[in-house]
């Protein structure tokens, strides 16, 4: 059998210790699968004190993560420290420089210094892996990268952020409000105690930036993306979307259009009988359309020690069987600069809940104003209607429009108008409507 594969691991919280422990406990499987042994020789954590469950006495400690990348004991170094700079991007980057295999969790990393990095892997001919960014423990990048070679992609899509899913199924299931959704998950442990990065769609973003590279063979490109969150949905929206056939979750959404690359991340109803409308809790889901397989659709567990760690040792064990490919699909050379797609008509329609003044013509100056900007309206819905009586007459009224093919444009300038002319209460909540197979 070959020599071993010396592993050195930065990070040591729940996924490195995961991974830790997986290594050693697989160490037999592990070594017949890849035709050598995987053993971790080295480690750096911030608390060397702290009981981690493991038996680290046969391990190397650094304090450096950056001492680690590049001590001579290792052959590769797993990055499992987050965040876009600091110590993870020093740290990649001297191993890259040293001739070190990387292997990375850290999709905030990736999604701003992803050409950069696998540049410079490519220069020291060695690996650049990171199935673990992506959706935890499913394996969409090696699917893209890989068993989809011979189809071109047109859209990548899914779920890719646990929290939100579970937010938002529990607002369904249960009758939930938002907030009380929120600290559920804060206290079982599927939200931060500063949750912002999950339920305003940056971590979603992140993820989409990279799997928008792999499918369309362009350079990252995570400012172009449109991001919003879901802090704005309400009870009203989901019992709204239920009643009309739809389920609302956050999706991110990368297509390849004739103009160009279109990359977004929202809330979204989704047609309650699609593949995506049925992932429930932290789960994560990515659909890929390719012209010649047509839709593929990868469920599983988006984070967790275990999970996260097994798409790690899937990328070690591509390490230590000698497969090497480049880090984004295509050699960083053969990348094409990415190009935003033109403004152009959402296939989908869009959701629009307003709260009207009861107050006559106020629905008639509502669609005038819609037609002026060549919005049609599929149907309007309005649900009961408040007392007449003296002093209420004006009270406001829910109102739904779902409209027809539009841009987005046409619809924000449009509701802009309503709420200056003083026709409804408050902001109006805009969803889009995606068509799914």
């Amino acid at each position: 059998m070959a020599t071993e594969l010396h592993v050195g691991v930065a990070g040591l919280g729940t996924v490195g210790a995961s991974l830790v422990g997986l290594l050693d406990k697989k160490a037999n499987a592990l070594a017949a699968r890849c035709g050598r042994p995987l053993r971790t020789v080295a480690v750096c954590a911030r608390d060397r004190t702290r009981d981690r469950g493991l038996d680290l006495s046969g391990c190397e400690w650094f304090d450096d993560p950056c001492a680690l990348a590049v001590s001579p004991s290792i052959d590769v170094f797993v990055e499992l420290i987050g965040g876009d700079e600091g110590a993870a991007h020093d740290s990649v980057r001297a191993a890259l420089e040293a001739g070190k295999h990387v292997v990375t969790a850290n999709k905030a990393l990736l999604a701003r210094h992803g050409v950069e990095l696998a540049a410079i892997a490519e220069k020291n001919g060695v690996s650049l892996n990171f199935e673990a960014a992506v959706a935890g423990g499913i394996p969409i990048v090696k699917t893209m990268r890989e068993a989809l070679a011979g189809n071109d992609v047109a859209r990548v899509y899914g779920i890719m952020n646990g929290t939100c899913n579970y937010i938002l199924t529990r607002m369904e299931q249960e009758g939930l409000g938002f907030a009380e959704c929120l600290a559920d998950a804060q206290r079982l442990g599927y939200a931060e105690a500063d949750p912002t990065f999950d339920i305003e769609g940056f971590d979603t973003a992140h993820k989409l930036a990279i799997l928008t590279s792999l499918a369309f063979g362009c350079e990252i490109d995570m400012d172009a993306i449109y991001v919003e969150g879901i802090t704005s949905i309400s009870k009203a929206d989901i019992e709204a979307a239920s009643e009309l056939g739809y389920r609302i979750k956050l999706l991110g959404v990368a297509l390849r259009t004739d103009s160009g690359i279109e990359q977004r991340v929202h809330p979204t109803m989704v047609p309650r009988a699609s593949a995506i409308a049925r992932i429930d809790g932290v789960l994560n889901a990515v659909a890929v359309d390719g012209d010649t397989v047509g839709e593929v659709v990868l469920v599983g567990p988006g984070a967790g020690g275990n999970a996260t760690a097994s798409a790690v040792i899937a990328d070690l064990a591509d390490v230590a069987r000698g497969q090497m490919r480049p880090a984004l699909g295509a050699p960083v050379g053969e990348l094409t600069p990415y190009r935003a797609a033109r403004m152009r008509r959402h296939e989908g329609g869009y959701y629009i809940r307003l709260s009207v003044f009861d107050r006559p013509g106020a629905f008639a100056e509502i669609a005038r104003l819609m037609a002026e900007e060549e919005i049609s309206l599929e149907s309007i819905v309005q649900h009961g209607r408040a007392s007449a009586a003296a002093g209420e007459g004006c009270s406001p009224q829910p109102v739904i429009l779902i409209t027809y093919e539009t841009t987005e444009a046409a619809v924000k300038r449009a509701l802009a108008a309503i709420e200056a002319q003083n026709l409804v209460d408050g902001t109006p909540q805009l969803i889009r409507i995606e068509k799914l197979a």
